[in-house]
């Protein structure tokens, strides 16, 4: 675990309830019942970052298509570069359903 999830509990039931979820419409009712809209709106242009990244994309240009500010291009690539890899997973798992 990297030092900026140190504080974060992989035991939560949080985690757990989000496995009982089934379609991305119950995802996103969660989501939108547990978050913030500017919470919300900033994961989903971070996830929109890393897909971008792992494609191949200059930062100059996510910086354009996605109005991320330059510190969430940069934090979301350490991610993908340091992280825990589930960006990744998520990319390959989207793959197969394809």
């Amino acid at each position: 675990m990297n030092n900026r999830n140190k504080r974060s509990n992989p035991d939560c039931e949080l985690y757990r309830a989000l496995t009982t979820l089934r379609t991305p419409e119950e995802f996103h009712r969660f989501f939108l019942d547990l978050c913030t809209q500017a919470e919300l709106n900033a994961m989903e242009q971070r996830y929109e970052v890393a897909k971008m990244l792992h494609a191949g994309m200059i930062y100059n240009d996510i910086l354009a298509a996605t109005k991320a500010s330059s510190a969430t291009v940069s934090r979301v690539n350490r991610s993908l570069i340091n992280g825990e890899g589930a960006y990744e997973l998520s990319f390959e798992r989207l793959k197969e359903l394809e």
